[in-house]
């Protein structure tokens, strides 16, 4: 093992740590470490971020129901379309992306690169819902649950097309949707955001296994490195004031964004 496979594998580490944390950003970083630091086709990297990013976020949502911080209701409004939608894409619209999408001025867009850019764009998004952060009316949504069936629905489907063709797990979208739209206390929308992840990510891994070639051993390590993480991150953030933590991480979310639109660009 080469250095750099020892520094991706140390990361996964990290992607569980960001879980337990902050109760997202895992598949932010899940797909960057697996295409960059292990050298895995982006296609097949958004299918192991899939089952890493949905393993490790039913782990950390055993400690949320321990505690009552769970809405299952709220789960269910949110994850029927985007189960649906999360399936459907991983086992049909994935394989049709024809390898070659366009060229631009000599540049050719292949699928890889398509993924790529298309994730660097979603990772922009996720940075400015960190950065921007909550404000204290969001951190209080408390009193008798309120749920906008269509609207919940609607965003459930397009996160899970999201989750299908990127492999995030999008609680960047789920847990604002879950404050804004059902009034979810904060620590109750990440909670039961972490349900949501878990389901839907590894429903669109089983809408994969049939397209992909799995090489278990490596996936079951990295998922377990990843689980250690989200042990740690759950034990820190008894200690670490997650807002800051979150705008801090939405930052280093943002570069990471704009290197990755450089690198399939101009580094090609």
């Amino acid at each position: 093992m080469n250095s750099t496979e020892i520094f991706g594998f140390s990361a996964s580490i990290f992607i569980g740590i960001s879980l337990g944390l902050i109760g997202g950003g895992g598949s932010i970083l899940t797909l960057p470490v697996l295409v960059y630091l292990l050298g895995i086709n982006p296609v097949l990297s958004t299918a192991y971020s899939l089952f890493v990013v949905g393993t490790t976020s039913l782990v950390g949502s055993f400690n949320f129901m321990r505690k009552g911080l769970i809405n299952y209701k709220a789960a269910l409004v949110f994850a029927i379309p985007s189960f649906i939608t999360v399936f459907l894409t991983r086992k049909y619209l994935v394989p049709s992306i024809p390898n070659s999408l366009f060229t631009v001025a000599g540049f050719e867009v292949t699928k890889n690169i398509g993924i790529m850019l298309f994730f660097a764009l979603v990772m922009l998004a996720a940075s400015y819902s960190m950065i921007k952060g909550n404000n204290k009316k969001e951190e209080k949504a408390s009193g008798e649950l309120q749920f906008n069936y269509p609207i919940i629905g609607l965003e459930g489907a397009v996160v899970g097309v999201l989750t299908g063709i990127v492999g995030a797990g999008g609680g960047f979208l789920i847990i604002p949707a879950l404050v804004l739209l059902a009034r979810l206390p904060m620590k109750m929308a990440v909670g039961t955001s972490l349900l949501i992840i878990a389901a839907k990510s590894l429903i669109g891994f089983v809408g994969d296994i049939s397209n992909v070639s799995v090489d278990w051993r490596f996936l079951l390590e990295f998922t377990a490195l990843s689980v250690v993480g989200i042990f740690v991150g759950s034990y820190l953030s008894q200690f670490i004031a997650g807002e800051k933590l979150k705008m801090a991480f939405g930052w280093f979310v943002l570069v990471l964004g704009f290197y990755i639109i450089s690198k399939e660009i101009f580094f090609q």
